[in-house]
């Protein structure tokens, strides 16, 4: 590597000078240990030093304080320094230190959204006789911290206590479930969903010492639940049913290939045909094949990273993980359809509720957006009743609606209550986009709402908008009467 390379990997540069691109901080210190270059030196801050701050064998000088009156620093420079500090330090853990390095790779797998490299640049401050201003190379970096790092490391952290919160809950002898749910509401660690949920939804008990029996006794008569129902083969089920499963299997989340392989396909269907005959006053009904998915999704992930997924190869994969797989997600979907199953007996009476409380809740909250759909001719149930029957499924991304599950299971009758109010909440997003529209394109929209490209942030705020209509709008229909804004300001 010439002096040149050398000095462009230095400034967190690609040796490949060609390009000249920026390294993350990690992969630089990378690239620097493989050259048998000295690694970038940190501060007691995480930060890179300065040229200026190290000595002539690249070590930090005896002198240097980050806190300090450094003269390389200008007055404004130092007083930015420290209030980014004071803004940040107290965020921190005391035991941060004492983390186990592995905890840092769980975070980077369970962070809700990707986190971005913290690229910052080595900065050379020179000193002016005359006021300490910074030289001409320093201008060009601007700042030493800007507000997206600081807002970074911030969420970092957060991220990080979140996580240890988690696991000291989940290690308690009996779980505090209010606890849970309140630590749960707004969101769970990739690493702790699938247990977080079995407790939330009661499948598992809170006391730990009952946990391993019950999942031994509920997995034992799932396995004795299928070895008789499918004794006599295919052949021998209810066809009716069974065909009708068959169909809508292989339409299920058709984006995501981990729902198109042959081998997740008749786990699948297993579950759907074996919840169906036990059910018989509602049966098998289309919609119920997307509800399973979140489950399955969840617990499979406490084997395979959510990440490698829809890339693995199932062939490989134990015969016996995928049946304990598919057993809690048979019992927690069990669970899930016992709370909402007037949603899918005979004329669907709990939806067509839903969608009626859905059309009063927007009168309340839009009433202008209310009226135009209403000389529109536009009937809720032409969209509202698949948001109803399928959770949003259709609409949003199985991501998306792995998080807002996080925040149903911690609510009472997340899955029918709330989720009026969260489907609410998402039709009057659009009411600015809706008013323009007439009855054929407001349909078409309605039915293909844009949410492709919606992150974390997205589902957060619509549930925070839900969570605030109903506390304003539920069990109070008298004050509904007296509200006389046409429309509540977020």
């Amino acid at each position: 590597m010439s002096e040149y390379q050398k000095k462009y990997l230095w400034r967190g540069r690609s040796p490949q000078m060609t390009t000249g691109k920026r390294l993350s901080f990690s992969r630089q210190q990378q690239l620097l240990d493989e050259h048998g270059l000295p690694k970038v030196q940190l501060d007691e801050h995480g930060l890179p030093y300065t040229k200026s701050q190290l000595n002539e064998h690249g070590l930090p000088a005896d002198n240097y304080s980050p806190t300090s009156n450094s003269p390389h620093l200008s007055t404004a420079s130092q007083q930015q320094f420290k209030d980014y500090l004071s803004a940040t330090d107290s965020d921190w853990n005391d035991d941060l230190d004492e983390f186990d390095p592995n905890d840092i790779e769980k975070l980077k797998r369970n962070t809700a959204s990707s986190l971005a490299p913290l690229d910052i640049p080595l900065m050379s401050y020179g000193s002016n006789n005359n006021n300490n201003t910074p030289t001409e190379t320093s201008k060009s970096n601007k700042k030493t911290i800007d507000e997206k790092t600081a807002s970074e490391i911030a969420r970092i952290n957060n991220d990080i206590i979140r996580f240890k919160k988690f696991e000291s809950l989940l290690k308690e002898p009996n779980v505090d479930i209010e606890q849970l749910k309140k630590l749960s509401w707004s969101g769970i660690p990739e690493e702790y969903r699938p247990e977080a949920w079995q407790i939330l939804i009661g499948y598992l008990p809170c006391n730990s010492d009952k946990r391993e029996a019950i999942l031994k006794e509920k997995r034992k008569e799932y396995n004795e639940i299928i070895s008789e129902t499918f004794k006599n083969g295919i052949s021998g089920l209810n066809q009716s049913i069974y065909h009708q499963i068959h169909i809508d299997v292989p339409r299920t989340n058709p984006d995501l290939s981990l729902y198109q392989n042959p081998i997740i396909q008749e786990s699948l269907e297993k579950i759907l045909y074996c919840w169906a005959i036990r059910h018989p006053k509602s049966g098998y009904v289309q919609g119920i094949n997307d509800l399973i998915t979140p489950f399955y999704h969840v617990f499979l992930s406490k084997y395979i990273p959510l990440k490698r997924i829809n890339k693995f190869d199932f062939e490989s994969f134990p015969k016996e993980q995928l049946n304990l797989v598919e057993a809690d997600s048979f019992w927690c979907l069990t669970i899930l359809l016992d709370g909402i199953q007037d949603n899918y007996i005979h004329a669907q009476p709990g939806i067509v509720r839903q969608v009626a409380k859905m059309n009063e809740l927007t009168n309340r909250i839009d009433e202008p957006l209310y009226n135009h759909l209403k000389e529109e001719n536009v009937n809720f149930l032409q969209f509202a009743f698949r948001w109803m029957n399928c959770l949003l499924m259709r609409e949003i991304s199985l991501q998306n609606i792995i998080r807002m599950w996080d925040t149903y299971l911690c609510e009472t009758n997340g899955f029918s209550e709330f989720h009026t109010y969260v489907c609410a909440a998402l039709l009057v997003k659009w009411s600015k986009e809706l008013k323009t529209k007439e009855f054929q394109d407001i349909v078409i929209f309605l039915q293909h709402i844009p949410t492709k490209d919606w992150t974390d942030k997205d589902i957060e705020l619509l549930l925070s908008e839900a969570y605030m209509y109903k506390s304003l709008f539920h069990g109070s229909p008298n004050h509904l009467n007296h509200i006389t804004s046409t429309k509540i300001e977020i």
